[in-house]
């Protein structure tokens, strides 16, 4: 067989292999957490408030080993659990949005997340378990009809300190990295992650802000810029909207 023959049956060979290992699940554990409405908790160390105490129906969880320093903040996952007698095959989808740690899970989720992972009317039946056995998976999030918002954190004080995260951040995408543009030295100046998902900066410039962050997904390394991204007069505790949607 000639070389170049041997090089095209190699690509040929290993693409399905590649495309077979994004699909592979992940085995791991699973519990959930106190919650009276079986919710979300809006006091998640990924600093999202409110947002992660709603986002995705309350289909939400904290993790341990996929916490990554705050950066596994936001990131979305299939996970189902393994007790074919009680559980989907499908499972559930979560949204990141806290730290948690348990038996030896990597999820922790919320008791309406736990729940879904159940076939019809066995979800209490489920709850007994307390920790279940699963398989997890990483997937885009998908956020329809929302564009990613800046949202100025409520420990923020106008005008010289400003904390943000960022919310809605579509499919597979990590923030690494988030900057802010300083007028008078024609220069990006990195805002420090405070903690979770939230960064920050003292004595932000006066006038609208423009920002730029830095993701990691399927495009590799990428920087996304949000001109105006937060007002000249912006107020704790308010999420301001872009035009940007990421996929």
């Amino acid at each position: 067989m000639g070389l170049c023959q041997y090089y095209l049956l190699s690509v040929v060979l290993l693409l399905p292999a590649l495309c077979y290992s994004q699909f592979t699940f992940t085995s791991s554990r699973a519990s959930f957490y106190g919650s009276p409405d079986g919710l979300g908790t809006p006091a998640g160390a990924c600093g999202f408030g409110a947002y992660g105490k709603t986002v995705n129906d309350a289909n939400v969880a904290g993790v341990s080993r996929l916490w990554n320093n705050g950066t596994g903040c936001g990131a979305c996952y299939q996970v189902r659990c393994n007790v074919p007698e009680v559980c989907t095959d499908y499972g559930v989808y979560v949204v990141v949005t806290d730290y948690g740690e348990g038996d030896d899970t990597d999820f922790v989720l919320s008791p309406r997340a736990f729940g879904r992972m159940a076939l019809v009317d066995k979800s209490e039946e489920l709850y007994t378990f307390g920790v279940v056995d699963v398989e997890f998976l990483r997937v885009p999030c998908r956020f329809r009809g929302y564009n990613l918002k800046f949202k100025v954190h409520e420990n923020s004080k106008y005008p010289q300190y400003l904390a943000v995260s960022m919310l809605y951040v579509g499919g597979q995408n990590d923030v690494l990295a988030v900057e802010m543009w300083q007028e008078d030295c024609k220069d990006w100046v990195a805002m420090r992650r405070a903690f979770g998902a939230v960064f920050d900066i003292s004595n932000p410039p006066p006038g609208a802000i423009n920002l730029r962050f830095q993701v990691s997904g399927s495009a590799g390394l990428t920087w996304v810029v949000a001109n105006n991204a937060i007002p000249q007069i912006w107020k704790a505790g308010v999420a301001y909207e872009s035009a940007i949607q990421l996929a």
